[in-house]
């Protein structure tokens, strides 16, 4: 009976999981006003569930207010981030997240091992968090690298091997892996919101998923930090 009941609740999570892919690489594609429009829709979404959290906190009123405009910030904040990104830079921040998840998800349940913070999230470990460093950056090395060589014009691939930069990569690399550390930060973060409120999801809006801030948790810090960091990298050009 339990392996039926695992069984339903995977598929259950699967077409969820395509429907929201679908939905998303749909406003991806179409840019625009559909995706303005998208990326609104999703953090309203999420900034409810975020109140929904809060209101379940044991503070007084006005530390209540203070956590909503926090809220506000945080989640207006990554919106704006990801809708000031161009189509290149928003998809690979969020295929590094997907990695990320996927890492995270596959050497936690091969590996194992000692938790990271089990009071907050019991799920997490540090094998975890290493595979989900290591599928984020060979994600980052492998795409950055590949976009290099297809800059490259045909006379410079053809007579040397200076199209490939072992530092470039490197740097790819380190850069995948410090997003999916700050992916990971952002997961923490809404477990510890949830802890203190005392609830397992953030929503039931998502068959098998819960709520639609539990599934951009990660998304949600490392756009706010991907977009600090591509405005002091301007800022310094």
């Amino acid at each position: 009976m339990a392996d039926v009941t695992r069984r339903s609740d995977l598929a259950v999570r699967t077409a969820s999981a395509v429907v929201m892919i679908a939905l998303a690489g749909l406003a991806l594609w179409a840019g625009g006003g559909v995706l303005l429009l998208f990326v609104l829709l999703s953090a309203g979404l999420v900034f409810w569930e975020w109140r929904g959290i809060v209101l379940r906190f044991p503070d007084s009123g006005p530390t209540k207010a203070l956590w909503l405009v926090a809220g506000l910030l945080y989640v207006g904040s990554a919106a704006w981030a990801i809708l000031s990104f161009d189509s290149g830079a928003r998809l690979m921040l969020i295929a590094l997240v997907i990695a990320t998840d996927v890492g995270a998800y596959f050497a936690g349940r091969a590996i194992g091992g000692p938790k990271i913070a089990p009071s907050i999230s019991p799920s997490k470990t540090w094998a975890g968090l290493g595979g989900g460093m290591l599928a984020a950056g060979l994600l980052s090395a492998i795409v950055l690298t590949l976009g290099l060589y297809a800059m490259s014009d045909s006379v410079e691939r053809s007579s040397s091997d200076h199209w490939f930069e072992p530092g470039f990569a490197a740097l790819a690399f380190l850069t995948g892996a410090c997003i999916a550390i700050v992916a990971q930060i952002g997961d923490f973060f809404e477990s510890w919101m949830k802890r203190r409120a005392g609830v397992k999801d953030s929503g039931n809006l998502i068959p098998g998923h819960g709520g639609v801030f539990d599934r951009v948790d990660g998304l949600l810090f490392a756009a706010i930090v991907a977009g600090l960091a591509l405005s002091l990298v301007g800022h310094f050009l």
